[in-house]
């Protein structure tokens, strides 16, 4: 039959045991960075001095693209306009994930001119609701501008 002293080094062993467990998870919890919401780095996109600004209207700068079927594909176009008095420059276009592709126009846009930001979306592995921002950097006053869109992935069944 197990002594007093003995039954009494069993929970003392269990409970030394979970305070180093406890310990040893803090200590790699300080290590690891805590996840972010954004995987990919933002650009810092910058024109050279004296490159004239314009100004820009973004048409459709928020779209709603209704439900996809998992592992379909989806073009998506923004429409803007050179609301100002210089050559719209669009020198990059980014995406919030590798699954949207950006496609920005090469040449200039003249005064008054429109253009269009294209995009395409794969869905594959997407399942639920997706939002997802484009980034714009143009001679602008602001430099950046952001498009975006919601669409929600379905079960290919």
């Amino acid at each position: 039959m197990a002594s007093q002293n003995e039954r009494m080094k069993s929970p003392a062993i269990i409970f030394t045991l979970f305070i180093i467990a406890a310990a040893a998870i803090i200590v790699v919890n300080k290590k690891t960075p805590p996840p972010t919401r954004r995987s990919v780095v933002q650009k810092a996109i910058t024109f050279e001095p004296g490159t004239p600004l314009t100004s820009i209207l973004l048409i459709d700068s928020v779209q709603n693209l209704g439900k996809l079927k998992d592992g379909e594909k989806i073009n998506i176009a923004f429409h803007f306009t050179n609301t100002g008095n210089e050559m719209l420059i669009i020198k990059d276009v980014s995406a919030s994930c590798g699954c949207t592709v950006p496609e920005k126009p090469e040449a200039p846009i003249a005064p008054g001119k429109s253009g269009i930001i294209k995009a395409t979306f794969d869905s594959k592995s997407r399942v639920g609701m997706n939002h997802k921002v484009l980034s714009v950097y143009a001679n602008t006053q602001q430099t950046k501008h952001d498009l975006v869109f919601d669409v929600e992935v379905i079960p290919a069944n």
